[in-house]
């Protein structure tokens, strides 16, 4: 159900489509315009419509590398991994500094199985921004593919000593204890998994796979 607060803040975000859309009309090629545009239709979770927007923002302005990251993450969402891979690449050619853009490719290289690169990249997307817990925990996930059982255990406590309620950290901060042979503390995790409502696979988390 949704709630007031959220029905207000939908109201607030559709009014400012709106205003952008009628200034748009005026001003056709401002690059932040669109781009803004872009970001709106994004948190509306119209894909189709940002990624539009982000497009015509960089026909304007080529080089405006935060439009490509904000593309790739759109793409991930629609699971066009190569589109993914693609955009982010680009942004990270015209800014090396964008923590997100590393962070969507190493999301991308873990979903196709690609843990290696996954590791890589997420790695880069902490030197810059170290406490990301979303890239700490995909780079969890990935050491623990990779057999770094003792790497995924010290980025999944870091994100417990960031988020103490960060579901998916628990699950897997279980999955990585049982494979440690820690039982005791495997299960502790497990049941705060459950507790904060993550999808626990109950199958995964008894045979310690």
């Amino acid at each position: 159900m949704i709630t007031q607060e959220e029905r207000v803040d939908q109201q607030k975000l559709n009014l400012y489509i709106k205003f952008l859309k009628e200034r748009l009309f005026f001003e056709p090629q401002s690059v932040a315009l669109h781009y803004n545009l872009g970001l709106a239709y994004s948190h509306k979770g119209l894909v189709e419509e940002a990624l539009s927007e982000f497009k015509q923002a960089l026909e304007y302005e080529p080089n405006l590398a935060q439009a490509y990251v904000n593309m790739g993450g759109l793409f991930f969402q629609k699971g066009d991994l190569e589109q993914c891979l693609e955009a982010n690449l680009k942004a990270i050619a015209l800014n090396p500094d964008l923590p997100m853009a590393y962070s969507n490719l190493g999301f991308a290289c873990f979903a196709r199985g690609d843990f290696q690169e996954a590791i890589a990249y997420s790695e880069k997307a902490l030197a810059i921004n170290p406490n990301h817990v979303q890239t700490l925990n995909n780079l969890a996930m990935a050491y623990l593919q990779a057999g770094r059982i003792k790497d995924s255990l010290e980025a999944l406590q870091k994100i417990l000593s960031l988020d103490e309620n960060f579901a998916a950290a628990h699950y897997h901060l279980a999955l990585a204890l049982r494979l440690d042979g820690r039982e005791q503390e495997a299960e502790q995790h497990l049941e705060k998994a459950r507790a904060l409502g993550y999808p626990v696979d109950e199958t995964a988390a008894g045979e310690g796979a």
